[in-house]
């Protein structure tokens, strides 16, 4: 190939890092590009990259000897050509790969197709043999010349030695570079190719019914299609087999005269039945005859004589078909599952490798939806682990806080993506958590006399601001049904939270508290705040059953009457939108009252301020505006109990546009001593001085 070389001792320059590699050499990758260079030094020619040229005669402690370039040319020239191993009379060919590279080394690249990926590939693509002369115990097998027994990393010195005895080493010298090792028990990794059992990505059709599949399933959150479409797009065939001692077997036998697998519809049976009786395991400990109907010959040459495969099932496949195990097994359930639920990882594991057995035996999907959560991560947002000791322990925050907090917090945290974890996150939800219990016993200590059935008001009778409470109470089940239907339940945590805090502790409740202990005992006015109340108790303890399962457990024990009777409130459906009540239809009327409430109590803060009053009920609230719309939704509403909304004792409107659009003085009249409140009739009747008409109508 090289006339300039001719009647010359040649040789081909490697550089490697695992010289156990070595015996298993059957070839030598250039890069097609490169300039090399045919270098004749102390009476021998050696062909290295001519970039690489001074490193290399560097490392060969050459330098400052006298070198001759006898000639230069690109790696493509060299392609077929063939040396003769340094070890063994075998040849290696020389071929060109993409991969080489001239950051380090000679531009020369050692190939070993049984001990690599690239090299496996490239080697494919030229031919070469699939060669791993490496046991299942890390040792070279019985051909491999001068080292067979020696286990591969312990051989790297008597490789390097033998060598040297053979004239074949140019320079040795220690490196530290990095190299993959175990992620459980942290020992260097032995490549080696060997034969496999694969599930085809092709045949069937499987690749193509796969991603249909996917487009059926819902994916939480929607980003989850498309990682999983484009992993399945692009995936190679599927390795199912696995070289361990332990685990489910592929029970497939080989004859022993003409070594070809044999499996039949009569064996499976009778190995299924021999599994059914003694488990899994009888495959490792019978021989193959046992394991075989009486009478079974070899189907191509009537050989009556078997072994049976030793590789092992991926672990992957037992929890691919783990939907069939449960699912189709027990007549109370169905297939497919209703959901999956998994951390963001599975789109490469479980669920893609739940769809292939399922489509590929069954053709039908194993599940509807698929629901994948992020990972708990430190306060430094590492994510948390065992090894690590970063991790928060559940059980002794349940001791702690007790399992509703922890629950809580799960609850709160967006789970679609990575959730920071410590004890004072977890302690944080206490508050949150006390907020919401407090609404729960005000509701339940408010409904002690109530009964649903004798004592409800319709819902047209009911006071205004009591049917706002429904409608508000409406929307929450509308709102939180919703989201526990999509899985988001942070969304359910925030909106019941905030109905507790903002609408029924800020509002509603304090609302209700002249009318609850002042009013007579069964007024309308009063029965009415209760029914609102009832409602909200029974509907908001069975929307917190999934989250605060003990509490609601409490709650619904603690109920005096109950609107259904259950074993526990986890056996009550979770309630329903009432359709006859529109809180949408009111919700603009609500909006400009309260938006007009928040300008008053904003006026009384600077009354309390400023030590004219020192509660709302002493205020006197007068609204001056000539906005038609406004004034008459506040007189429709009434100002009587625009007043009670804003608890204050008094709202005058007065239809003049003024300076500011709401004025607040200390009321002129008498305080009742037993409501509270300052109003007109306060000492009216000689027979209770102190007190206002209604308080004094209710104690006669």
């Amino acid at each position: 190939i090289l006339p300039k070389l001719a009647g010359e001792k040649v040789g081909v320059v490697i550089w490697t890092t695992t010289p156990w590699t070595i015996p298993a050499n059957l070839a030598i990758a250039l890069k097609d590009d490169f300039i090399y260079a045919a270098v004749k030094i102390d009476g021998e020619v050696l062909i290295v990259a001519k970039e690489m040229l001074d490193y290399c005669l560097d490392a060969f402690g050459f330098r400052g000897k006298k070198y001759e370039i006898l000639d230069e040319f690109k790696g493509s020239v060299l392609e077929g050509a063939k040396c003769r191993h340094p070890l063994v009379e075998r040849e290696s060919l020389l071929i060109l790969a993409p991969f080489v590279t001239l950051e380090a080394g000679t531009g020369c690249v050692h190939i070993a197709p049984g001990h690599g990926q690239e090299d496996y590939e490239i080697g494919l693509e030229y031919g070469l043999e699939n060669y791993a002369p490496v046991d299942d115990a890390g040792k070279f097998t019985a051909d491999v010349k001068y080292f067979a027994g020696q286990f591969v990393f312990d051989a790297n010195d008597a490789v390097i030695k033998k060598l040297a005895e053979f004239g074949a080493l140019l320079g040795h010298v220690p490196l530290q570079h990095s190299y993959p090792h175990c992620w459980r028990c942290k020992k260097p990794i032995i490549f080696r190719s060997t034969e496999q059992w694969f599930i085809s990505m092709e045949k069937n059709d499987l690749r193509r019914k796969t991603l249909a599949e996917i487009d059926k399933v819902k994916w939480i959150p929607s980003w989850g299609h498309d990682r999983i479409y484009g992993m399945v797009e692009n995936r190679p065939d599927w390795c199912i087999s696995r070289q361990r001692l332990w685990g489910v077997p592929i029970t497939v036998f080989y004859c022993a005269k003409c070594k070809k697998e044999v499996l039949t519809k009569e064996i499976i049976d009778y190995l299924v039945s021999l599994v059914e009786k003694s488990g899994a395991d009888i495959w490792f400990e019978k021989a193959a005859g046992e394991l075989l109907p009486p009478g079974t010959c070899c189907p191509y040459c009537k050989h009556a004589e078997f072994s049976k495969e030793t590789n092992i099932l991926d672990v992957w496949f037992d929890s691919g078909v783990s939907h069939a195990a449960v699912l189709e097994k027990r007549s109370y359930l169905k297939s497919p599952a209703d959901i999956y639920l998994e951390g963001s990882d599975q789109h490469r594991g479980w669920f893609q490798l739940s769809l292939l057995p399922a489509l590929g035996a069954e053709g039908v999907e194993p599940f509807k939806t698929v629901l994948t959560h992020g990972f708990t991560v430190d306060a430094e947002g590492k994510k948390q682990s065992k090894s690590l000791g970063n991790y928060v322990n559940a059980q002794e925050e349940i001791g702690k806080y007790g399992s509703d907090i922890l629950r809580l917090w799960v609850a709160s945290v967006n789970y679609q993506e990575d959730m920071r974890c410590s004890d004072t996150l977890i302690g944080r939800l206490q508050d949150a958590y006390r907020k919401i219990r407090n609404t729960i016993r005000y509701l339940l200590g408010n409904t002690n006399d109530f009964d649903p059935g004798k004592n409800s008001v319709p819902y047209d009778k009911m006071f205004d601001i009591d049917r706002w409470a429904v409608q508000q109470l409406e929307k929450l089940i509308e709102e939180v049904t919703d989201a526990y239907d999509n899985f988001l339940f942070h969304r359910v945590y925030g909106l019941i939270y905030n109905f507790c805090v903002v609408e029924m502790s800020s509002i509603y409740m304090d609302v209700l508290k002249d009318r609850l202990y002042c009013d007579a005992k069964d007024s309308l006015s009063r029965r009415s705040s209760q029914t609102a109340m009832y409602k909200i108790l029974d509907a908001i303890t069975k929307l917190l059953a999934p989250v605060l399962a003990h509490t609601a457990e409490e709650i619904y024990e603690a109920m005096p009457v109950k609107s259904e009777t259950a074993e526990s409130v986890h056996m009550l459906k979770m309630p329903e939108p009432d359709k006859s009540i529109d809180w949408r239809k009111e919700e603009s009327k609500w909006e400009k009252l309260m938006q007009l409430r928040d300008e008053v109590l904003r006026e009384l803060e600077n009354l309390r301020k400023n030590e004219i009053i020192a509660s709302n009920q002493e205020s006197s609230v007068t609204i001056s505006t000539d906005d038609a719309e406004l004034i008459s939704v506040v007189e429709k509403f009434g100002s009587k109990n625009f007043a009670a909304l804003c608890i204050v004792s008094e709202i005058n409107i007065n239809n003049h546009k003024t300076d500011k659009l709401i004025t607040a003085q200390k009321s002129p009249h008498q305080k009742c001593g037993r409501c509270w409140n300052y109003w007109p009739s306060v000492g009216k009747n000689p027979e209770s001085p102190d007190l206002c008409e209604r308080c004094s109508d209710v104690i006669s």
